[in-house]
């Protein structure tokens, strides 16, 4: 199985980025999927989480109300629309895959994920 993400960048304070992750040999739609950020220096942190079917999603508290996590089951990809970015948001983006026989949980712990992609990364600087 293979993840890759996409969309990273360089942005100002209060921009906005869309990361994408496509997935491939796996099938998806069995997947909940997450996206986690680490920062330099500091840990990896979970940061959205949706389930299989889309219907339910979870985010970190430092987040909620800027980013939307969101997957298209046809496309097998999982997207992060970011607005509002701060400085703080500046870190190595990862997308996740955890399968699961649950069609609307979803998971914020990284030991429950069973692969990962590259990662993506996001600087968000004046």
């Amino acid at each position: 199985a293979q993840l890759v993400e996409s969309g990273g960048g360089l942005v100002q304070p209060g921009g906005s980025l869309r990361l994408s992750c496509a997935a491939s040999g796996l099938t998806f739609a069995n997947y909940a999927m997450g996206w986690f950020r680490q920062a330099p220096g500091k840990e990896r942190e979970f940061v959205a989480a949706i389930s299989r079917s889309g219907g339910r999603t979870y985010y970190v508290d430092s987040v909620k109300g800027r980013f939307t996590i969101s997957r298209d089951n046809a496309k097998s990809e999982v997207y992060l629309q970011m607005n509002s970015l701060k400085p703080e948001d500046t870190a190595v983006y990862y997308c996740a895959a955890a399968l699961t026989s649950y069609s609307e949980r979803y998971y914020s712990s990284a030991q429950q994920y069973d692969y990962w992609g590259q990662g993506t990364q996001v600087t968000v600087s004046s």
